[in-house]
């Protein structure tokens, strides 16, 4: 899957010069925890997170009142707090690759460009979705957990002992299984019983069926 299929286009964003109380208010309005900063030439600067917020906040041990506190916090600027470093994608570059950034550089999103323009944003949010789209957890259904061979044609074999049995598979999702030797599968299938999909797939010598449910 592509980034620009699940990014959210057109992202809200701010200037470097605003304050920290209006970002804020900007975040809370927008119910987002990432925004874009862009200088007054639309390219990208920064990027300012609720995070960064709460920490240029004063801690709760402060002896200011919340007045002051109010007074100083519209007087900072995101070009203050933002990140100026910020790390990237395209908009053509596939969804698992956004993911393996985001995961080894623990950041929550990451702003998609094409070329110098910013075009959208993908976020932990956005990943999430696409998780629970690519294991079909929307769809009715049986859902099974399977270890099989790490050999050629198996996923035609399992998915040709569904068909069979007149099943429709929503989603199928592979990784990495216990060995070299071995993949885990997960299926999402609608049509058959439970009962008929387990008869099913004990007819193939290579599967071993680790987890059924409905």
């Amino acid at each position: 899957m592509i980034i620009s299929r699940v990014m959210t286009k057109n992202p809200v964003y701010v200037h470097p010069g605003a304050s920290i109380t209006e970002t804020r208010a900007l975040m809370d309005r927008e119910k987002v925890a990432h925004l874009p900063v862009l200088d007054y030439n639309s390219m990208l600067a920064g990027i300012v997170t609720k995070q960064d917020l709460f920490k240029a906040s004063p801690s709760e041990a402060t002896s200011l009142d919340m007045y002051e506190i109010s007074y100083l916090l519209s007087k900072m600027k995101v070009q203050e707090i933002m990140v100026k470093k910020v790390i990237t994608v395209a908009e053509n570059e596939v969804v698992e690759e956004a993911a393996r950034i985001m995961a080894d550089k623990n950041i929550g999103c990451l702003p998609v460009m094409r070329g110098t323009l910013l075009v959208g944003i993908i976020t932990d949010t956005d990943l999430f979705r696409v998780f629970v789209n690519a294991f079909g957890a929307r769809h009715a259904g049986v859902r099974i957990t399977l270890s099989m061979g790490e050999y050629p044609g198996e996923i035609a074999r399992i998915s040709g002992a569904i068909a069979a049995k007149g099943g429709n598979i929503v989603s199928l999702v592979t990784t990495e299984g216990d060995d070299v030797a071995h993949r885990r599968c997960t299926i999402k299938v609608e049509g058959p019983s439970r009962s008929e999909l387990e008869a099913a797939l004990k007819d193939i010598a290579s599967v071993v069926v680790e987890d059924i449910r409905e």
